[in-house]
């Protein structure tokens, strides 16, 4: 399913703001819209035509009308001077601060469209607006987003209420399951935009899209297609039998999108009603769904383009008739002679002579004697070719002129096109070579305008339409959700409390939980937050830029130049950076900062940018931090070892002391305590045997008081 416009069928229900575009008045207005675009654009098709027929030589091959081949030839030397190899996207940090979150978005959008734009051979698309822009000074490129949709039964019931009746409805889930961004050629017939005097000022544009009857069905339903007429269905359109063969069985269908009224209308060609009038299917920053075309020669006053051709056209066309003319006069270049007819042997001799197929040396002649008389070789008379021969080298050195003024008119050097004296100095060549290409680098940078262009409007689609999902698979960088990292934190910390507590107990803790994913994943930032600042156009602006690298076929001198040129200014920077930062620490922040500023300015530096990031951050982050510490000579390392040596003697000696001290005390302790003991055991004793006395006298004194 292609969601570059919304369909509705005749069962389904439009929202209310398209239903309330009257088609039959929308297609009357935008018929005449495009009408009046093809009177002010007709001169214009009509050179067009004329380069195309001439370009690819469909006229006559026949000596009497040759051309010479001048528009191929100089065509042919443009196109790799202007457009040699596909751009290749550069996303990039647009303050180069330290973002992780924009890091990691930028180098997400940047993978995912380098592999849209090779799966979408983006390199024949420019070519073909490469070629339009030499030959007609106009090429156009057309986006559309493109989604595979299908319907999950999530078997869920739901009570819907249709004519006040109740029914039960299964609610199906539509997933996406295949996104891509396609960049569309649009021939230079099939565009065309409001008159204006720039681009600014266009207020709508549109392209035409051949589809079939099938097409027309599944894209706009049955009723609309019944509604187009019998002849602008199908009919066979075009001037010439290739462009009604190619246009057999279709009819063009134009996709305009209006600025003005924000909507988008699809009309078919000739038909006076709209097919379809709907929201613009593609948010984006300048609305228009193809970026400003590569275009040639304009006025202020027009963008109606003029090409190349017609400048030089009258010098082609004077080429052309020099090359007729000498054609003609080659054909004449032929060995013709007269004899006189009659003679008998004679004449029979000659011919047998002249005759294309005889191969003999020696041609017997019967009767000499009436040859001789008739002068021998004088009886024959040779047509004089030398003066055709002077004529056509007056015609070829005219020619050659006019190829000169030729190339003088549209600025195509000697240099450019490989032709160079060999006493030429390599100085003298290489100012050729410099001036002789600034009107050519004009094209050049056009070209890489319109390519950048593309990729940024790739780009918004992107990070404006594109599942999270999406954009990890093709990118390959794995990043968690915000749910995930908390959920990960969260069990991280019950398993702890857990296990403490089990500790405590001394009970055997629960298993752990499944292994945590890597550091890295958890240092990097969440998708939600990348998938957020994707989706602001504002803080996307601010904080990503979205570049190209240059279309243009690179010098490999020039190139292997710069990148010596590169080291040697960064080897030289951080040998004289070194010191000063062993000397000054607090300066490597600062020295870092310059040597990114000095390797921003090499175009071969932008690859090592970041690894020079991780490589300034880790130097600058030891060098601030507390110095340990600094360490003693061998000779103070053997004093100090002495010195400790001593004290851990005299400590163990001291320890020695306290330890025998100890053991005097506690045997004194118990020597007392055995005398203490002994003591008083004596006093028991004593005791003992006083209190026996006691009781002895105390029985004699009952015994004596009983006995009186």
């Amino acid at each position: 399913m292609t969601d570059s416009a919304e369909v509705y069928t005749d069962d389904e229900t439009a929202p209310q703001e398209e239903q309330s575009y009257d088609l039959a008045k929308v297609g009357r207005k935008w018929k005449g819209e495009l009408e009046r675009y093809a009177r002010y654009a007709e001169k214009y098709k009509t050179r067009c035509e004329k380069i195309e027929k001439l370009y690819l030589q469909q006229s006559s091959q026949d000596t009497s009308d040759r051309n010479y081949a001048m528009l191929w030839a100089n065509t042919s030397v443009l196109q790799p001077a202007v457009y040699a190899r596909v751009p290749q996207p550069a996303v990039e940090r647009r303050f180069k601060d330290p973002d992780p979150v924009a890091r990691v978005g930028s180098e997400m959008v940047e993978r995912i469209l380098t592999y849209q734009m090779e799966r979408g051979d983006l390199d024949s698309l420019m070519k073909q607006c490469r070629d339009d822009y030499l030959l007609f000074a106009r090429g156009v490129a057309w986006i559309r987003y493109e989604a595979d949709i299908e319907s999950v039964d999530m078997g869920v019931e739901v009570s819907e209420t249709i004519e006040e009746e109740q029914s039960e409805a299964t609610l199906p889930e539509e997933r996406i399951t295949g996104e891509r961004i396609c960049v569309d050629y649009v021939h230079w017939s099939d565009f065309a935009h409001s008159p204006a005097r720039v681009w600014n000022d266009v207020t709508w544009v549109a392209r035409r899209v051949p589809m079939t009857d099938d097409e027309i069905k599944k894209r706009f339903g049955g009723e609309a297609f019944t509604k187009l007429s019998a002849e602008v269905i199908g009919a066979p359109k075009g001037k010439t039998t290739a462009e009604r063969a190619q246009s057999a069985g279709k009819t063009g269908i134009w996709e305009i999108w209006c600025k003005s009224e924000n909507y988008t209308v699809w009309l078919a060609d000739g038909s006076a009603q709209a097919l379809e009038v709907s929201e613009p299917p593609l948010k984006l920053e300048g609305f228009w769904p193809c970026p400003r075309p590569a275009y040639g020669t304009t006025s202020t006053g027009s963008l109606i383009p003029v090409p190349d051709y017609v400048y030089y056209q009258g010098q082609v066309e004077e080429i052309d008739a020099l090359t007729k003319r000498i054609a003609k006069l080659t054909d004449q270049l032929r060995l013709m002679g007269f004899y006189p007819a009659g003679d008998g042997d004679v004449s029979s001799a000659i011919e047998q002579a002249l005759a294309p197929t005889n191969d003999e040396i020696m041609v017997p002649i019967p009767s000499w004697a009436a040859f001789a008389d008739k002068g021998g070789a004088g009886a024959i008379v040779w047509l004089p070719i030398d003066q055709v021969q002077k004529v056509i080298v007056a015609c070829v050195e005219a020619r050659k002129q006019m190829i000169e003024d030729v190339y003088q008119i549209t600025g195509i050097s000697d240099i450019v096109r490989g032709d160079s004296e060999a006493s030429e100095t390599a100085t003298a060549q290489r100012i050729k070579s410099q001036w002789g290409s600034i009107r050519i680098r004009d094209r050049q940078a056009e070209i890489a305008r319109f390519g950048r262009d593309i990729i940024r409007m790739a780009g918004e689609v992107v990070c404006d339409l594109f599942q999270p999902e999406t954009m990890m698979v093709m990118s390959g960088v794995k990043l968690m959700t915000s749910q995930q990292k908390q959920q990960v934190q969260l069990q991280q910390q019950q398993y702890q409390m857990i296990a403490q507590r089990a500790q405590q107990m001394g009970v055997q803790p629960p298993p752990p939980p499944p292994p945590a994913p890597p550091k890295e994943m958890m240092d990097d930032p969440a998708i939600d937050d990348v998938v957020q600042m994707l989706r602001n156009d504002n803080i996307r602006g601010f904080r990503i830029d979205i570049e190209t690298d240059s279309t243009i076929e690179p010098d490999e001198d020039a190139e292997k130049k710069n990148r010596m040129e590169f080291a040697s200014v960064i080897g030289q920077f951080i040998a004289q950076a070194g010191p000063v930062a062993q000397e000054m620490p607090m300066l490597v922040p600062v020295l870092g900062e310059v040597l990114l500023f000095v390797a921003r300015g090499f175009r071969t530096g932008r690859q090592l940018e970041n690894s020079l990031e991780e490589a300034i951050g880790m130097v600058s982050q030891a060098a601030t931090a507390p110095k340990p510490p600094p360490q003693p000579s061998p000779d103070e390392q053997i004093k100090l070892q002495t010195t400790q040596v001593k004290a851990n003697a005299e400590q163990q000696k001291a320890k020695l002391s306290v330890v025998q001290a100890g053991l005097e005390h506690r045997q004194a302790m118990q020597k007392l305590a055995s005398q203490q003991l002994v003591d008083n055991q004596a006093h028991q004793q004593d005791m003992e045997r006083m209190a026996t006395q006691h009781q002895q006298a105390m029985q004699q004194a009952k015994q004596q008081g009983s006995d009186q």
